[in-house]
């Protein structure tokens, strides 16, 4: 008999049973363990519960997690069963019961603070009063995940690679958004962005817009912050089946904190070099027995380790859920979200390297050079849960950018080093999103075998408007030369529209509809198949000229998995997927009359893989795969005048993690990859040869928490990454480096905790990214930071 050991985000901790599970309490969480847990284990106390029909394992998973309890079970009994769903307020020991009820199975609530499943038994419920001593964290293993099918799914049968990042491991390393994130997530690397938005490379494909919230789309170009994630998943390689067209290298989705019946109560002040000012919020709870709320706040007045540089944002997220009957439960939030910043787009490179330019040294007119976005983003959904295994949810979201940023920036230096050119231009964009999902949810048998079968139906409409105009310096010309060592410059700037500066607006239009089967073949065989249709079309207009121009393409994307579990912990997996870039770009200001009878661009990603759950809490992955770009833009070469579609690009290589606890102390996460990515046709960027910028050869990062004692914790990570080119043209490279981070853990009192963490530890001198050759940024030097955290 092999016994599973499930937890959930507030499981209980006491004497640990031989097996099972500990990860290292967070600061300030014991008083709040001993009420929630003495709740969840009082027979009168009742919790909202809300789990669809599912694979038993799963369903007890999701039901530790909402009661907040260790949940022990016979998965080579349980891999075999469905659960019945349950919904509605209950105790857990009533909501268990419903939950098992005429699967064979019953369970007992043992002295030990665990809940042991077993088929058979007796079938009594032994209630033993429990005393709590305190509550793991959320530790750095995940065990299911939503983003990858839209279901919830075991990581370990999700044919795809998919990357985790928790929230303990946010909170730990002290992350403030996407590239903190990024590090630890094998095959991405974060680019520059122009010193305003987050711009990743996925195995080799470079997007602003392949974000998500809560599996919809959020792709306006600004700097994400953490404040509101519960956790941040990454999925790698094509699967335009679950997130539509885009996300040709992979996704980026973050799963926000939502309201929840369970008390959720903490408060974050944190400061540290370079005028570093943070704080943040999160409180909520049942507000009786069918309402529940939760609110998300941030505030943040910084500066940087950059000459200039001005950071000032901060967010206010709430969030309600409110039960309607016994099945279905009904959820809203809104989010308001502003961003003020200096735009910093780095020193200049010299002689096919970075310049030897001060890693703090300003080169423009800081004074032109800043950014604001202003987000307003409103969400709904509902979710029923009926009987016989079917699920039906619907999500809408709302969201408004409002974004402009300007900037004054470098540009080559003249062949002696002496002289760098500065240019400048602004531009705003406002962009307004109205996205709604529908997916049924139907878990079923038909013969022998198990299905999971997921029926969607997407539809959206996206209206951006767009205006940029170029900097004249002195009001006379786009460039101006400066001392390279003296680039920091006061010089007028005035702003207006050059013959070739954007003002136009583009309406983009989807309606989708996708059907996957997760079938059970055997007790060791798995195959996931779907199937998408998209209708996306888009017009766009040319303010300037009057010109309008129209596309509609129909896109099918396929994608096919199958598992094999040679025992259970273990899974092998081969998978293919597909996905589409519509010739307007993944912003839709590149349609022109040329652009616009052009076919959307291909990404097909082939992979193999495996997934070893090496314990219940720690778990290893393996990925190896091939990423081929096609459809491309490239030169006639027959006719310069006009453009093909043969330019082709491929992408290949293998990636390992690691995340959970590898003892009852000493916590780990991290990840390799070894990846190539280079042009195999001749494109209108690049000749055939040509290696993809900010894609090094070799990345690795290590991060390890050790508990030391219950009240004292240290934290050490390694980031290493090989060179890279700075751009296509292959005539810059960024030299590699390994950086060092440190963190120091205190519980202070059972409310109260501190972390020290220190970036940076050797103080290594090191250039993290660039946008292009001359826009290159330079690694922050050793930086501290100290939080204080109260939690109950």
């Amino acid at each position: 008999m092999r016994l599973l050991t499930l937890v959930g985000l507030g499981s209980l901790l006491g004497s640990i049973p031989a097996g099972a599970q500990y990860i290292p309490p967070t600061p300030g969480s014991y008083a709040a363990a001993s009420r929630s847990a003495s709740a969840a284990m009082d027979t009168t106390v009742r919790i909202r519960f809300s789990i669809p029909a599912q694979p038993l394992t799963a369903a007890l998973r999701e039901f530790s997690r909402q009661a907040s309890i260790r949940v022990q079970v016979d998965t080579a009994a349980a891999g075999r069963e469905r659960s019945h769903a349950i919904a509605g307020t209950l105790t857990p020991p009533a909501a268990l019961r419903q939950l098992l009820a005429g699967t064979g199975f019953t369970a007992d609530f043992g002295g030990d603070r665990n809940v042991l499943v077993l088929q058979g038994g007796t079938g009594a419920y032994t209630l033993t009063p429990l005393t709590v001593v305190a509550a793991s964290g959320r530790g750095y293993a995940a065990t299911s995940t939503g983003t990858a099918t839209r279901t919830d799914t075991p990581l370990r049968d999700v044919p795809q690679s998919v990357s985790v990042v928790t929230g303990q491991m946010i909170a730990d390393q002290s992350m403030q958004g996407m590239s903190d994130v990024v590090r630890y997530v094998p095959g991405i690397t974060m680019g520059a962005g122009e010193g305003h938005r987050d711009a990743p490379t996925i195995r080799g494909n470079s997007s602003t817009a392949d974000f998500f919230v809560d599996g919809i789309r959020d792709d306006a170009q600004y700097y994400r912050d953490l404040y509101n994630v519960e956790r941040v998943e990454a999925l790698k390689g094509s699967n335009a089946m679950i997130f539509g067209r885009g996300g040709g290298g992979g996704v980026v989705n973050r799963v926000s904190k939502e309201a929840q019946w369970m008390p959720a109560w903490s408060f974050t002040a944190e400061g540290g070099s370079f005028a570093h000012r943070r704080a943040t919020l999160d409180v909520g709870g049942g507000l009786g027995s069918s309402v529940a709320a939760r609110f998300n706040g941030m505030y943040e007045n910084s500066g940087g380790f950059r000459d200039a540089a001005e950071l000032q944002r901060y967010g206010l997220n709430p969030t309600v859920a409110a039960a309607l009957g016994s099945r279905t439960t009904v959820r809203a939030g809104y989010e308001h979200f502003s961003d003020e910043r200096t735009v910093d787009r780095g020193i200049p490179s010299f002689q096919g390297r970075p310049s030897p330019a001060g890693i703090s040294t300003f080169f423009g007119n800081p004074d032109a050079s800043y950014a604001t976005l202003r987000l307003n983003a409103a969400t709904a959904g509902v979710e029923y849960a009926g009987e016989r295994g079917l699920t039906v949810r619907n999500r809408t979201r709302f969201a408004e950018y409002d974004k402009f940023y300007r900037n004054s920036y470098p540009g080559a230096l003249n062949p002696e080093g002496t002289q760098v050119s500065l240019s400048a231009y602004d531009s705003r964009t406002s962009r307004r999103n109205l996205l709604n999902q529908t997916d049924a949810v139907l878990s079923a048998r038909t013969g022998g075998l198990r299905h999971t079968l997921l029926i969607g139906a997407e539809v959206g409409r996206q209206e951006t408007d767009n205006f940029r105009r170029t900097g004249y310096y002195n009001d006379a010309t786009t460039t101006v030369a400066v001392p390279f060592l003296q680039p920091t410059v006061a010089t007028p700037i005035t702003f207006r529209q050059s013959a070739t500066d954007a003002d136009n607006g583009t309406t983009a239009t989807v309606a989708g509809v996708l059907v996957q089967d997760q079938i059970a073949l055997s007790e060791r065989l798995q195959a996931l198949l779907g199937l998408r249709y998209d209708r996306f079309s888009i017009d766009f207009r040319n303010n300037r000229n009057g010109e309008r121009l129209d596309r509609a393409d129909d896109l099918i994307s396929p994608r096919a998995g199958l598992v094999l579990k040679p025992v259970e912990r273990v899974s092998l997996y081969g998978s293919y997927g597909v996905s589409y870039l519509p010739s307007a770009g993944d912003q839709f200001g590149s349609l022109t009359a040329t652009t616009e009878t052009l076919e959307p661009e291909q990404f097909t990603n082939y992979e193999a893989g495996a997934k070893w759950d090496i314990r219940p809490s720690l778990s290893l992955t393996a990925a190896v795969y091939r990423l081929d770009r096609t459809k491309t833009s490239a030169p006639d070469p027959g006719d310069a005048s006009r453009t093909v579609q043969t330019g082709s690009q491929r992408s290949t290589g293998w990636e390992l993690g690691f995340s959970g606890a590898v003892t009852s102390w000493w916590q780990v996460a991290g990840g390799f990859a070894a990846q190539r990515a280079r042009i195999t046709s001749t494109t209108s960027a690049a000749a055939e040869g040509a290696k993809v910028p900010l894609v090094p050869e070799r990345t690795l990062s290590l991060w390890n928490r050790w508990q030391v004692l219950r009240s004292f914790g240290l934290g050490l990570g390694v980031v290493h990454q090989s060179d890279m080119f700075a751009a296509i043209d292959n005539t810059v490279t960024l030299p590699g480096f390994t950086r060092a981070d440190g963190a120091l853990f205190l519980r202070l009192s059972p409310i109260l905790g501190a972390q020290v963490n220190v970036e940076n530890l050797l103080d290594e001198r090191y250039y993290s990214t660039s946008h292009g050759n001359n826009n290159i940024i330079p690694g922050a030097p050793r930086s501290l930071r100290i939080s204080l955290t109260t939690s109950r």
